[in-house]
């Protein structure tokens, strides 16, 4: 074995390899994307079957047949994508599995890249399933391996929820020697076992609540389970003893799990080196908590007695829902222990967004009682701030041609823009300002058909990806048919799943198995399902995609625009020769800033260059253009070319 830096999410993958898993599906969702990306380059020595699947719930359903059979099976997700998956994930809580399954759940505190930041540590104790939160890409290695020992132990899924800094973070880790997988089982009838009657639902809810309630929390807290303890230093003889009396506590207990845990370490050896004399930050005690449910009851109250003998008030760190806070508070009540319990309920944490050293380092040093500096320093040296850069679609992005296309489309007329998630959700920008409503994947299709059943007097577009369309619009499109809306859905096929790293999907014609398949059809699937007219063009020829959308509005139902060309990240690799840079004549140029007002275009600036009226000319950045020309397009003086 040698040592290496190792990616959270790789850890995670070695583990699961390391583990012997049979079976790996998933959906690409930031931060949990490179999980299977990385399973994937090792699926020919370990003999590890691997796809991305057209969905989280799709996923979840193939790894349920084969560790239904016996095989050790991994699914991988984001925090969101557990929601489409919720279904058989809450069914297979009562059904329960024969080989290991592990179900990671990549939490997106902040949120960075997702639209809510929902806690899976919640998901867990409503869907029943043991939940294993990571605090480190070692512990995610170490965690993940466990966890397929204790799904097999207990016959149920488990749930992994490392956050995005456990997922993107870098550790040295021994790269351990990878095997082939486990023996692939093989599946035996028992139709008591595997198919669900609500009698075997109602005898399965009595076993999961024994394990649950009775079995695990004491399991996790026995001294072996490596990822549940109370850390603590012995307690010095202190000259400020009667300091303590007046603070009415003998030092500062902690209660933390996930990454928080990893903050809050950092930031107290940070303060005990700052503080040598200070014995409530040398003195603190910590419960480490792995496992948030089942929560490991006999240990935590080992803790609280702890802290009521020391005099001692307890501060949980965590990000997102105070799911460990709850947790003491309740055992406080259930105990009658009189402890003071505070966090994110009384405020002295902040309740969304992420935690870091820092704000936990702060939130110390009030607890101490230790004065922080408040005099401004002098920062004539230090580096200035960075820029705000909010995101913009890329130089040559195909969807800014569309989304153009259609606005100049329907100017003047009554509209709604229904979004997606994608990269083109950043069509809400201004100058494009075409995305009105972004609500969750493939709600797009559905929404514009609430628009238009509310006043069929709107002209209702939905903007969905080619990915996004497989994983959940066709559902969407055959209730529009079905049930008579008149909207055009537009198809912004640029080949790939770009805003997760470019990985393959049903329209690409390859598998993460390498394999090369047939392409599914988009026109083909709508055109079975009955919607017409279906026109395909090339965004960048904007006249021709002005008239396409159109004539698909113009006519009655459903009807598609199929804006089809590549990613720019991704065209090389599919054959297409990239253009040379657009230049601008300032001959012909008039200053009047059009082609920057109207596209917002990162490769269009001012130059420093103006015409006899003190007016810019425009610019472009060689660096950034692709030479699609939607800029030439739309210049009224033929200056750019």
């Amino acid at each position: 074995m040698s040592r290496q830096m190792i990616m959270g999410n790789q850890a995670i993958a070695l583990g699961a390899l390391k583990a012997g898993v049979n079976l790996t599906a998933g959906y690409p969702g930031t931060p949990s994307s490179e999980i299977i990306e990385f399973i994937s380059k090792y699926k020919d020595k370990t003999g590890t079957y691997v796809e991305w699947s057209v969905n989280e719930k799709a996923a979840v359903e193939v790894a349920a047949g084969a560790s239904y059979a016996g095989s050790r099976t991994l699914i991988t997700m984001k925090q969101v994508g557990l929601n489409v998956a919720s279904d058989p994930v809450m069914c297979l809580s009562y059904v329960g599995v024969k080989g290991g399954m592990v179900i990671v759940s990549a939490d997106d505190p902040g949120p960075i890249s997702s639209q809510t930041e929902q806690d899976t540590r919640t998901f867990a104790k409503f869907s029943k399933l043991p939940c294993l939160d990571p605090s480190s890409p070692q512990e995610a290695f170490e965690m993940i391996q466990s966890a397929f020992e204790l799904s097999e132990k207990y016959n149920t899924p488990v749930l992994l929820r490392p956050t995005t800094r456990v997922d993107h973070a870098y550790e040295s880790m021994e790269f351990p020697v990878l095997e082939s997988a486990r023996k692939k089982g093989e599946f035996e009838k028992d139709t008591k076992r595997w198919v669900i009657f609500p009698r075997t639902s109602f005898f399965n809810h009595q076993r999961i609540f024994e394990r649950n309630e009775k079995i695990l929390p004491i399991e996790f807290s026995e001294p072996q389970f490596k990822y549940n303890y109370i850390e603590e230093t012995e307690k010095k003889n202190s000259k400020n003893i009667s300091e303590y009396a007046e603070l009415k506590k003998g030092r500062l207990s902690f209660a933390s799990g996930g990454i928080s845990y990893s903050y809050l370490k950092e930031a107290l050896s940070i303060l005990k080196e700052e503080n040598p004399q200070n014995d409530l930050i040398q003195n603190a005690v910590i419960l480490k908590i792995g496992t948030p449910y089942p929560f490991p009851e006999p240990l935590a109250m080992q803790f609280l007695t702890q802290c009521l003998n020391d005099n001692s008030e307890i501060t949980v760190f965590e990000e997102l829902d105070p799911v460990i806070e709850e947790n003491l508070i309740f055992l406080c009540g259930k105990n009658k222990t009189a402890c003071t319990v505070h966090g994110k309920l009384d405020g002295i944490v902040p309740c969304a967004g992420e935690l870091s050293v820092e704000i936990i380092k702060n939130i110390i040093q009030k607890l101490a009682g230790i004065q922080q500096e408040t005099a401004l320093k002098d920062n004539s040296d230090s580096a200035p701030e960075l820029p705000l850069r909010p995101p913009v679609l890329c130089a040559g992005c195909p969807h800014r041609a569309a989304f153009y296309a259609v606005k100049q489309a329907m100017k003047g007329q009554k509209t709604v823009f229904c979004g997606d998630i994608g990269c083109y959700t950043l069509g809400n920008a201004q100058p494009l300002d075409m995305t009105d409503t972004c609500l969750c994947m493939g709600a797009d299709v559905t929404m514009a058909q609430g628009f238009y059943h509310n006043e069929n007097d709107r002209q209702c577009f939905s903007f969905i990806g080619d990915s996004t369309f497989f994983a959940s619009g066709i559902t969407g499109v055959v209730n529009a048919v079905y049930n008579q809306s008149h909207q055009t859905i537009c198809i912004l096929d640029n080949s790939t799943t770009a805003m997760t790293g470019h990985q393959p999907h049903p329209g690409t014609g390859v598998t993460m198995m390498g394999e090369f398949v047939e392409k599914i059809s988009i026109p083909k699937i709508l055109e079975s399902i009955g919607v017409n007219p279906i026109i395909e063009t090339d965004p960048f020829n904007l006249v021709q995609s002005i008239e396409a959308v159109k004539k698909a509005n113009q006519s009655k139902g459903v009807s598609a625009v199929i804006f089809k060309s590549p990613c720019i990240s991704v065209a090389s690799k599919l054959g297409y020769a990239r253009s040379e840079p657009k230049k601008v004549d300032n001959s012909k140029c008039i200053a009047c800033h059009k082609c920057i007002n109207e596209l917002g275009c990162p490769a269009l600036t001012l130059s420093s260059s103006v015409n006899e009226k003190g007016k810019n000319f425009v610019q472009t950045d060689t660096s950034l253009c692709t030479g699609c020309g939607l800029c030439s397009a739309v210049c009224p003086c033929s200056a750019i070319n």
